[in-house]
Order: structure tokens, then C-alpha cells, then sequence
């Protein structure tokens, strides 16, 4: 099935400068599709998409405004994942059109495209230094989340979030399988939905209790309004997100450990003052 461009990457975009990559005629035929791969979807120039990653980072490294999840009072339980939890991101991720990336050569060419944005690396958000260069890449959605997930994180425990795993191809998952007895399937009807490079795990090994029990809360938040499915791993000691193509950016209330929300001042009704005058 051809990956279809996502709606939000559908407007027209500027011309590529003379140092961009070369990319694909829009009627050219990759050679995979010879082989019997579906061929993707036309994309705009990457730098479409490059201008609005930097600019949605840019704002949101900026100082968080007023409204961030607060630290729960009580231990938010795990968000433990499951067998309909996976067939779910399978069924979402080929209903948005994405596909499988096969190879180095299939991510090559998507990155390209601007179908993968680089993970927003910041003073917010580090990036697990063993994960190879090649598969430091999401979608731009995905970046997008990270970048708020990272601000708002960074904002109540100053310290950035890791990111452990993003785009793999099959190739990758295929080695995977075979050192890892945890790892989803590289092929099939079910497959690891890292292979569409909307996933990231971020690593939660050694987190204190209130950390993660903010993390919970912000993704539990997130995966009721179906913006994001979570599935928290302890073998890996992760948190695998999926996030979906209708993910979007909100204001959300930061509010600094151990600080409460002002009271309103309540005011009294006249007949209560008049009759606390009377007494």
C-alpha cells in the first residue's frame, strides 16, 4: 500500500536551495517498486518540513508558559502494553498510510523526502549515544511530541529525557529479533511499528518514583484523547510511544513541586454581609 502524505505536510512549500539533496521527479518510479515493493507517495521538498521542525523547537525550547501537568500526589500505576494495545498501532499506522521502511537505502530516501525529521536533540532531550546516526530519525509529529514531552519534563525536574530507539528498518528489526527475545516482529501482519518511524521508546532505568509517575500521567493523558499509544517495557526499561498523525500541541500548566494553586478570593454575598453587620 503507497504511503500517503500526511494531511499536515500537504501545503505547498518553498524551492529547495542549490545544496539540497537530489530528490526523486515526482513521476520517477524507485527502483524497490521494480522489485514489487509498493512505490511511496510523492512528498514536498524536505525543507518544508525541515522549517517547521526547527521552528516548532525553537518555541519550544523557550521558557514553558503557564500550564504543565503537575507531579501526581500518588503513584500513577504503569501503563503495562498488550497484545490488542499492539494490533492497534499496526491497524492506526496503516490507516495514516505509513509503511514499513525496508533498508538503509529506504530510510535514506525518506529522510530526503522530509518524511523523517531528525529527533529534536536539545538541552532537554539527549539521545541514548549507542543508537546509530542512521535511525536518529521520526516523523515530524513524533518530533513534535518529543520537543513538548522534553519542555515540559525539563521545566519540573531539570534534567532531559533519553531517547533509546526511533525509526528501525526491517533489516534492523530482523537483527533484533535475533538478540533480542523482547523484540517485536520485523515481518507479518503484526510488526514493531518502529518500522514506520512513528515510534520512540524513552528510557525510564533508575527514574525516582515522582518522575515517573509524572511521565505515566502526562502519556496516560495523551493516550485517552487518542493521540498516542504507550506501552511501558521493563526488560528494556522504556517507555514505547507511538504517537499518531493528529497529535498536536496545547498550552499546558507547569507548576513547580511543592507550590499550590492560588485560592480564589471568594467574596461574600450582600444578604451575608448585611447580616453579619446586623450582629
Amino acid at each position: 500500500m503507497p504511503e500517503r502524505e500526511p494531511a499536515r505536510e500537504a501545503a505547498a512549500a518553498p524551492s529547495a536551495p542549490e545544496s539540497a539533496p537530489d530528490r526523486a521527479a515526482p513521476d520517477e518510479t524507485r527502483p524497490e517498486a521494480a522489485a514489487g515493493r509498493s512505490t511511496p507517495d510523492r512528498s514536498p521538498p524536505a525543507e518544508a518540513h525541515d522549517a517547521r521542525y526547527a521552528s516548532h523547537l525553537n518555541e519550544s525550547l523557550k521558557s514553558p508558559t503557564p500550564a504543565t501537568l503537575s507531579i501526581p500526589r500518588k503513584t500513577v500505576p504503569p501503563l503495562r502494553g498488550s497484545h490488542e494495545s499492539l494490533v492497534r498501532q499496526n491497524e492506526k499506522t496503516e490507516a495514516e498510510g505509513l509503511e514499513r521502511i525496508e533498508d538503509s537505502n529506504d530510510l535514506a530516501d525518506r529522510i530526503a523526502r522530509g518524511l523523517l525529521v531528525p529527533v529534536p536533540a536539545s538541552s532537554a532531550l539527549t539521545v541514548n549515544p549507542s543508537l546509530p546516526q542512521e535511525l536518529r530519525y521520526c516523523r515530524p509529529w513524533t518530533s513534535n511530541f518529543l520537543a513538548d514531552f522534553a519542555r515540559a519534563h525539563n521545566a519540573l525536574f531539570h534534567r532531559p529525557i533519553v531517547v533509546s530507539s526511533a525509526v528501525r528498518t526491517v533489516q534492523y528489526q530482523k537483527h533484533l529479533e535475533l538478540v533480542n527475545g523482547n523484540a517485536a516482529a520485523a515481518e507479518g501482519d503484526i510488526v514493531s511499528p518502529h518500522l514506520t518511524g512513528g515510534t520512540v521508546d524513552v528510557a525510564k532505568a533508575d527514574l525516582p518514583r515522582n518522575e515517573l509517575s509524572w511521565m505515566r500521567a502526562w502519556l496516560k493523558n495523551l493516550q485517552a484523547a487518542g493521540q498516542i499509544d504507550v506501552e511501558e517495557e521493563f526488560q528494556q526499561a522504556c517507555f514505547h510511544i507511538t504517537v499518531y498523525q493528529n497529535y498536536t500541541s496545547r498550552p499546558i500548566l507547569v507548576r513547580k513541586p511543592g507550590t499550590k494553586p492560588k485560592s480564589r478570593r471568594r467574596h461574600p454575598s450582600v444578604a451575608n454581609a448585611l447580616a453579619a453587620r446586623a450582629m
